[in-house]
This record gives structure tokens, sequence and C-alpha cells, in this order.
């Protein structure tokens, strides 16, 4: 909500610096999001009359205008907006004037005819977010003044209204708030007090046929209005804080809006025919609402209507066929209790949002509903004349939320741990606009979310703040949990993959994917959502390789080519368990750049993918060979005998299909599997004695992976033994210089004693005896 503080200065006295204010309200909940500068700070543009207005010769949209602008000669305009006619007073530009966006104003010519200046629409000069037209001033405003003068500059806070609090929608809410966090007195303006207590009488032409829905609707009928521009106070005020000026009717109904909350609503009453309905819609029944759309209503959407059409959708928009125009004379105004899950789903299913709707969905103060019909009619026969009815006519009754809430002084002082005096509390509830009672305190009907005494006892600290509570605990230890030891392990491997090694982008995605994503990458046992928003969220993630391989697409599309990225995220499964956190890789792209050496980049491989994920620290990780209808290569990650994830290259086609430039290659790994605890490490120093390097080839069935045998060899706990690195696998599918099932393999193993330099003999001896261990576990056929 956007709050003028020159309409605040005039309820309460507020600080001076305006940080000093952004800060008392945010300490106390209130956050706020921006700080705006309103008003017309643009020197050089004055009111303007316009004397006459010719078509242009060279031009079908634009018009040559005579205006009067305080000098002694007219001025010659071109312009272009349809808006105005002969008479109106407009904001002129005279030359010399800087708008806003550094645009300086110069005579020049437009289509061959010569231009002295330029009439301005309130967006122009920064007055309104959006403008149709001229800004068209009260015929009352002197010709040559200043727009300065007229448009004070003015801040506005973005203030973020928490749900609970529909109170602070308005301005003499805001006031209330801040006169009793300052201590200060709230000065409501007399014709504000003179509604209380407004009554009504019962009416016979309203009926209200879902009293569910709207258990109060009034009506107050005003004749003779003279419908017309507002005075220059009121559209001061509605456009500091970003509303249009509309005609003085709708300005009046907003400003009451903005003033006390609650929304109201005028109808030309020439265009009703019969009493007033409060109903459903009915079966295909659509409404033109006043933003100039047709919508199509839902038997459930309530709506006001007269004996023969829907004349708005009730608390979210009127419509056009019923709207105030200057031809009105006579209106009805309207001023309703809506419950607020009604106005919700309304507004949700048509994507219709309003000021309105914004209020009722979070729950108006149905006390308000009287005095805020007495203070709009008040002002309309101020700005816009006419007779009203002496009284409100109403059909149902008001909601009471006046609950009483138990108090207990000590409770509270023992809640907040210091000594809270008693007229602080009464001081601080009574201007929250609490009522004491026997037992504790009647919560207001505009504050709905006090119903309990802890509820109370929260308002007392947002007020006396909680630097106010005495610390009785410096520190205090906390061991650690298994949910500390997970997020200990997600950042251990955020900084591994980040690292300049890996190199490696984390990406976020959505928990909902869609059924495209699903088929390029297909995962069983997904889950779908039953009434997904749309069809891109219609799945729970069975998988974070999708949206990876999403996010892999659109960087391709953008000119990304080399690509790698990791995901630590929860994915769902029809399995149990039906959630668990895993790791996602996906690489594409270069694994090493071009360079003087290589005059072309090296494309990752599976072996790259391999490294990456050896680099991980991830213990007794390893890998099988596997099926994936999205992989080309795949195989499975095993922890022992269960598996833990999957690995592997996408086919030649769906990388096309994905815009990717070279190979895909992609890995996800389930890490519940894993202990999250960190795994010890073993320092030692560098080696003061060399190392000794055999050769040991050999002939093993294909079926028999690199993994084994260097598990064989580390399972003889040979002391000698320092290092094993495979450097030559050879195949023959042809079976003519090995078997086509057997593949010749060849590993350097290193030797090294900490304590001394080894000898020849002790080598060879330690060199003969794996071999005779290989030969005994996995009889391997050793070439010599």
């Amino acid at each position: 909500m956007k709050v003028s503080l020159n309409w605040l200065k005039e309820l309460v006295e507020i600080p001076a610096d305006v940080a000093a204010l952004c800060e008392l309200l945010t300490k106390a909940g209130v956050e706020v999001e921006g700080i705006e500068t309103r008003g017309c700070a643009v020197e050089k543009v004055v009111v303007a009359q316009i004397l006459e207005s010719l078509q242009h010769p060279n031009a079908d949209r634009l018009h040559v205008c005579k205006v009067a602008d305080g000098s002694s000669e007219p001025r010659q305009i071109v312009c272009g907006a349809r808006n105005y006619k002969v008479g109106d007073k407009v904001p002129l530009a005279l030359p010399g004037a800087v708008m806003p966006g550094d645009f300086k104003i110069k005579v020049g010519k437009l289509r061959g005819v010569e231009s002295a200046g330029m009439m301005c629409s309130a967006k122009e000069l920064a007055l309104a977010e959006d403008a149709e037209g001229l800004l068209i001033l009260p015929p009352e405003t002197v010709v040559g003044t200043p727009l300065t003068e007229l448009f004070p500059p003015e801040t506005v806070l973005d203030v973020e209204v928490t749900p609970n609090r529909p109170d602070l929608l308005s301005h003499v809410g805001m006031a209330r708030e801040i006169a009793t966090l300052l201590g200060k007195p709230l000065t409501l303006p007399a014709a504000i007090l003179a509604t209380a207590g407004t009554g009504s009488q019962a009416a016979d032409d309203i009926t209200l046929e879902a009293p569910e829905a709207c258990p109060f609707y009034t009506a107050r009928r005003v004749r003779g209005v003279k419908v017309g521009p507002s005075p220059a106070w009121l559209q001061g005020k509605l456009e500091a804080v970003g509303l249009r000026s509309i005609n003085n009717i709708v300005d009046v109904t907003n400003y009451v809006m903005l003033e006390m909350g609650q929304p109201l609503h005028a109808f030309d009453l020439a265009l009703l025919k019969g009493g007033i309905r409060v109903r459903h819609a009915v079966a295909d029944e659509k409404f033109l609402a006043l933003d100039g759309k047709t919508y199509p209503l839902a038997q459930r959407d309530l709506v006001i209507a007269d004996a023969e059409r829907a004349l708005a959708i009730a608390g979210v928009m009127g419509g056009e066929e019923s709207g105030v125009t200057e031809s009105t004379v006579d209106i009805l105004l309207e001023s309703a209790y809506f419950t607020p899950a009604e106005i919700r789903r309304t507004s949700r299913e048509l994507s219709l949002s309003s000021d309105a709707s914004y209020r009722y969905e979070r729950g108006i103060d149905p006390a308000g509903v009287l005095p805020a019909s007495a203070r709009a009619i008040a002002l309309i026969l101020e700005v816009a004349g006419g007779e009203a009815e002496p009284v409100a006519k109403a059909a149902g009754a008001a909601p009471r939320f006046e609950p009483d809430v138990p108090f207990r002084l000590e409770r509270c002082r023992a809640v907040l741990g210091t000594d809270v005096a008693a007229e602080t509390v009464d001081r601080i509830l009574t201007g929250f606009g609490l009522g004491k009672t026997a037992q504790g305190w009647q919560a207001p009907s505009f504050r709905q979310d006090l119903v309990r005494e802890i509820d109370l006892i929260e308002e007392i600290a947002r007020v006396i703040g909680i630097e106010a509570v005495p610390a009785r605990q410096q520190t205090r230890f906390t061991p650690g949990t298994p949910a500390d030891q997970r997020h200990d392990q997600a950042m251990r491997l955020r900084r591994r993959l980040s690292a300049p090694g890996l190199g490696f982008l984390e990406a976020r995605g959505l928990t909902l994917i869609s059924e495209k994503a699903l088929a390029v990458f297909p995962v069983d046992g997904s889950l779908r959502v039953r009434n997904p928003l749309n069809e891109d969220q219609a799945i729970l993630r069975p998988s974070l390789v999708p949206g990876l391989l999403e996010a892999l697409t659109r960087n391709v599309r953008l000119g990304t080519g080399d690509l790698r990225l990791f995901e630590i995220g929860r994915i769902f499964r029809a399995d149990a368990p039906e959630e668990r956190t895993t790791l996602a890789l996906v690489w594409s792209g270069a694994a090493a750049p071009a360079s003087w050496r290589d005059a072309k980049p090296r494309p990752a491989d599976f072996f790259d993918l391999k490294g990456a994920l050896a680099a991980l620290g991830l213990e007794d990780l390893t890998l099988e060979p596997a099926s994936h209808p999205a992989l080309a290569l795949a195989v499975e990650l095993r922890r022992g005998k269960e598996t833990v994830g999957l690995a592997g290259q996408l086919t030649p086609a769906r990388g096309r299909d994905l815009d990717a430039t070279g190979p895909v290659l992609v890995a996800e790994i389930n890490l519940d599997a894993f202990d999250p605890a960190p795994a010890s490490g073993r320092f030692g120093g560098l080696p003061k004695f060399p190392a000794v390097t055999r050769d040991i080839a050999m002939i093993v069935p294909v079926a028999v992976p690199h993994a084994q045998i260097e598990a064989v060899l580390r399972s003889a706990n040979e002391s000698l033994l320092a290092g094993i690195e495979l450097f030559d696998v050879f195949t023959d599918p042809k079976g003519e210089k090995i078997p086509a099932d057997q593949k010749s393999v060849a590993y350097a193993l290193t030797y090294r004693c900490a304590e001394r330099t080894l000898t020849a003999e002790e080598v060879a001896q330690a060199h003969q005896r794996l071999k005779e261990r290989l030969k005994a576990e996995l009889a391997v056929s050793l070439r010599e």
C-alpha cells in the first residue's frame, strides 16, 4: 500500500526524519519496501486554458490549439490528446522546461505547424503511474499558476501489509498504528468523528439472495449531483498515492477507501432497473467490467444485480453499463461487507484484482460500513452537490467481531521477561482501539487478529521494542542435529563443485515441472498434481535432471554453449521414500578450452563426468553398466550393493532436441544414502624416499570392471603399495589378437617405504605377491 506522509500529518504527528519513521514501522512488523517522491517538481509548467482547437492540416490525429497561460498573448500548441474540450484547464510545459526523463521542451514544428510548448498528462509529469490523455484541472484553477503550487512535492511510503493486518490498508489505520508506537494522540477529522454511530433503516428494495457471501449490504441515493472534475485537493490526494482522477463521484469513493479502508461503489441510478439483488451468477452469465473486458462468470461468483442484469462483480469491480459518467444526475452509493473467502476465490478465478478486492479478501471492518458511507455522502454533497437520503437503506446485519480477550498483567511480564507498567499496557492497548473489561480487553472489529492473550502480549512487545526485553543468557551450547549435518554436507558439495577445478554453476529449479520436461528424461514413479495451476507445473519433480536440461536449453539458445550446472534439492517419487534429497549434474560443451597447444577445445566426455563425481568425495561410490531410454551410455552409481544414482550421456537425438552443440552428460545421486558426517581426512608429510614403479599387464573378462581390479589390489593390504594407475585398455571385437570376450588392461603400480629406500628385491617380492593375489581372486592371465 502507498501511504502519503502529507496525509498522515493531518492525522498524527510523525517524525521529521523519514528514515526514522521507516525504521519505527519496520521494527514494529510493518515493512517499508520503498520511499517515493511525488508531486510536481518541474519548473516552467503552468496552468493553461484551451481557447481554441482546430484539426491539424497535415495530420489526422493531431490538433492545433490556442491556449492562454497567463501571459499577454495566447500560445499555439500542437496536441495529440483527445480527452479535452475547449475551456478546459490543463498543465502546459513552457519552452525551457525539463520533464522527467531529462526531456527538454523547446519551440519546434510538428508536421509543419509550430508548437510553443506541450500540454501534459499526469504520467508525463510523474503525477500518476498511468494516464489517459491530458490532465484536466478543476475549472476554478487560476490560469498561469505554477503546477508546483497545485501539486507540491510529497513523500510516499510503499508499505508491505501482512494479510492479518487489513486495518493498515487505510491512512486512518496507519495513523493509529504510528500514534500508538510513538505515544502521540490520533487526530481524526471532525467529518470522520461525525460518522460514528451512523444508523440505517431496513430496505425493501434490497434482496440478499446469498447472505452467507454478503451478510450486510447498504445503499444510499443522492439525487441532482453534477459530475465533473474533482477539486485540486482531492485530485492531489489521489495522485499522490498513484491513483488517476476520474470524476468527482468516483474520486470520492476512492478517497474514502484510502482514508478509512472501506471500498465503495457508485451506480448511475438512472441505469438501474428495479431494486438491488445480491446473488450468485447464473449459468453462462457474462459481465462487461469497467476495464472494458467481458468476463465469463461461474455460478458461485457473487454479483450485484438489478431486476435484469448484473451491475458489478461483488467486491471486485463495477460494470461499464452502470458506471457514473458526466451525464449522471442521480447515484446509488454502495457500502457492504462481503465474506473474504468469496471475494478471494472470485478474484483468483477471474484473474481480476482491484484495490477493492485487495481489501475485501483480507477482511474489512464490518463496523466501518455505515460510517464510510456517511463520510462519502458528505464529500459527494461537498464536491458534486445534490440531495441525499436521510439515512442509508440496509439489508442484513453487520457481523460482530469484538471478542473479549482475557489478559493477565503477570503473564505479560513473565512472557516478556520485563516489568511492564500497567499504565504502559493501558496506553498501548487503548491506542490500538481495544476497550478494557473486567477480565481483560475487548478487541475492536477492525482487529480480527486479536483473539488470544498472547496476541495482546505481542502488541505490547511491538511497541516497547524487543530491545527493552533484557537478555538473560548470552550464549547456549546447541548440539549438532542430523539436519545440521545434511546442511553441512550440501555446503561441502557446493564448494567442491563451484571451485575453479570443476567450475560448476548452481541452479535452482521449480519443484513442479511439465510433462514435456519429463518426456526428455523419463523417470518412473512420478506424482501428478490433481489441480495444476498450468501445464508447466503439473508434476512433482521425480528427478532434478529434467529441470537442469530445461535450464541448459535456455542458456544454449541465449549463446552459452559451454555449461556445467548442478542442483541440490528435494525430489518426489511414488515409491518409498516419497521425498529424498539428490544432487544432479549436467555438463555440455568443452572440458578444456582452446589454447596454443590445442587449436580446438576438447569436448567433455563420460570420463570427465566420472572425474567430477570422484572429486565429490562420496565414499565407496562405484559404477556399473545400466540402461536408460534417454541415455546412449548409462551407468548405475552404487554404494556397495545399493543403487544410489544414475549417470551417463544423452542420446544424440535428445541432445539435438535440446539444441546442445556437443555431448550432454548427466548424473544424479541420492544424498540420503550417504552419511552426512564429513569423512575423516588423513594428512602426512611429503615423502623423503624415492618411489619405484612396476607395470603389470593382464587379460581379464570384459565384464570385470576397473574398480574390481583395484579393489583386489587394495584388499591385499600390501604395505609398500603407494599408488595404482590404469594406463592402457585394449579390446579386439574380432577376436584376432585376444578373445572377443576378453580385454587387456595394464597398470602402473607405485611402491614406496616411508622409512628407507626400497631394494629391487623388496619391490620384486611385493610385486609378485600382488600378481598371485590377482590370479587367485580374478583368475587373470598375466602378460609377461
